[in-house]
């Protein structure tokens, strides 16, 4: 399969391409490590920002570095089984180093402060700017990989192979349009296909492609017809969702441990009681629990609930228990059981609780040849699938539900959204337009250009759901400038963001001397 794809690696055949590796996945590899996108996701929140942690917590990039670890050690597992190796090529193969450079690229799209930035933008694009496909993490790393950034040999993109663009698509669709029939409209939808429950009409809450990059995504996928359905992953799309779940659900909890936010007592006292209780839990009618939300042990049996409900196909009340007895005996009973204090020894038992988790859900890892619509080919076992469903459980309850968290994250909100704010005003102003940062004027020229050729073309997919199709220069003019200011602020760092916030308002007196811009 992939020999068959190298023929046709690159959109600029026949141009020099001074890449130092012989092979193109490596050569994309490479591209993608060298890229400054990539850079910058060393000042990218991965829960909380990473201002003034230190070593201590993972941000953007050594979150994608460890993704990239796992993703490859699942690939050359999967190559080392021959039977299996047998049953990947029939779906397009999976090549080591294709994983390792989709797990580099799939979160270069991620703007300042993390999945709340994510939220932010996506509603300033869509309700003030009338962009329908809004904004989407996933979709923005596929438009930078593909359009916005200009060091491939082409000038526009990174120019990868197709292998690595289809790899990076963990959500094969757009927001409202394509494929037809849209998996949204599916009995039983992909992950992140369905709608939001908050924005009924706006298409699905997760997608990993814009409708200006269209013919990339549908160049990337055309060499996988017939071998995969129009929904569903690559298988190396697949692995490297999967590895992105375990470095996600595995280094969360390490981090919170290391700054002591992760205390021993009340993670104890949430799964002990669970364990103790589970029978008397599960005869609690969904009302009753939610009004006893607040005591040990209900959030818990909510997240069994709530399996149940989604993804019936693996879930298993024995395998749920297992995990999570297997999570109190090796996080609370091992992990937490000592405050860590940055001794040797300290980090010697972080050490071996990532070296053990990350080695047991590697080794956990199948292939399925007929998966449910909940699933890639690739796949964690019954047990740590359910034991990665209780570590993140455990990262969402003690972490993401703090109110101290919740403080920090509103204050951000508000930065965004004033950011956006200041540089629309900016735009809008023809007196000042001609000393826009250069970035930002080549990014409203860029989207100009492709947003009047969809309005000639298929104008119809400039439209949200009950939406008209933008007429007129102007109207499309607008969109352009939309899409443009939220391209510009998706590459900025969490510390650029506000720096550069205080500048627009005058807060500060030093000039605008860092580059804010990639």
């Amino acid at each position: 399969m992939h020999e068959e794809t190298s023929r046709q690696e690159r959109r600029s055949a026949g141009q020099d391409t001074p890449d130092l590796a012989a092979s193109p996945y490596r050569a994309d590899r490479d591209r993608i490590a060298s890229s400054p996108f990539f850079a910058r996701l060393g000042g990218v929140t991965q829960v909380i920002s990473p201002g003034g942690s230190g070593l201590l917590l993972h941000n953007r990039l050594t979150h994608s570095l460890k993704v990239a670890q796992v993703a490859r050690a699942i690939a050359e597992r999967l190559a080392a089984k021959p039977e299996v190796a047998a049953t990947v090529d029939k779906f397009g193969g999976c090549d080591p180093d294709v994983v390792e450079a989709a797990s580099l690229a799939h979160d270069l799209g991620h703007p300042p402060f993390g999945h709340l930035g994510e939220q932010i933008l996506d509603r300033v694009a869509r309700n003030r700017f009338g962009l329908a496909d809004g904004f989407e993490g996933n979709a923005q790393s596929f438009r930078i990989v593909t359009t916005t950034d200009v060091r491939g040999p082409g000038g526009v993109g990174m120019d990868l192979t197709v292998a690595v663009r289809a790899a990076i698509l963990k959500y094969p669709w757009t927001r409202l349009s394509h494929p037809d029939p849209h998996p949204s409209t599916m009995a039983q939808p992909p992950r992140g296909a369905a709608e939001p429950s908050d924005a009924p009409g706006s298409g699905s809450a997760k997608f990993s492609a814009y409708v200006t990059e269209l013919d990339d995504f549908v160049q990337a996928r055309a060499p996988f017809l017939g071998r995969v359905d129009d929904w569903q992953q690559t298988v190396e799309a697949s692995v490297m969702d999967t590895a992105d779940d375990i470095a996600y659900a595995i280094h969360d909890v390490e981090d919170f441990h290391r700054v002591g936010v992760l205390q021993h007592a009340t993670v104890a006292a949430e799964l002990g009681t669970w364990l103790t209780e589970a029978l008397a839990l599960a005869e609690l009618s969904d009302a009753e629990l939610a009004a006893q939300s607040r005591r040990p042990g209900r959030s818990l049996e909510a997240l069994r609930r709530r399996l149940h409900a989604k993804d019936s196909w693996i879930v298993d009340d024995d395998a749920f228990a297992a995990a999570v007895a297997r999570v109190r005996a090796e996080l609370v009973d091992g992990l937490l059981a000592v405050p860590f204090d940055g001794s040797a020894e300290a980090e010697q038992t972080v050490a071996g609780f990532f070296s053990r988790w990350s080695t047991r859900l590697v080794e956990g890892v199948e292939v399925l040849l007929n998966p449910t619509t909940r699933s890639g080919h690739v796949v964690l076992a019954a047990a740590q699938w359910h034991e990665v469903a209780v570590l993140k459980f455990v990262h969402r309850r003690f972490v993401l539900l703090r109110p101290d968290l919740a403080l920090h994250q509103r204050g951000q909100a508000r930065l965004l959204t004033k950011l956006v704010d200041a540089l629309d005003q900016w735009m809008s102003d023809r007196h000042e337009a001609d000393r826009l940062p250069r970035r930002l004027h080549d990014l409203v020229e860029l989207a100009d250009t492709e947003y009047r050729a969809l309005a000639r073309t298929a104008p119809h997919v400039l439209a949200g759901p009950a939406g008209e199709p933008p007429t007129g220069t102007d109207a499309v003019r607008a969109l352009a400038r939309g899409r443009a200011v939220v391209d510009f602020v998706a590459s900025l760092t969490d510390g650029q963001a506000a720096a550069l916030l205080d500048a627009l308002s005058g807060r500060t007196g030093q000039l605008w001397t860092e580059s804010f811009v990639l």
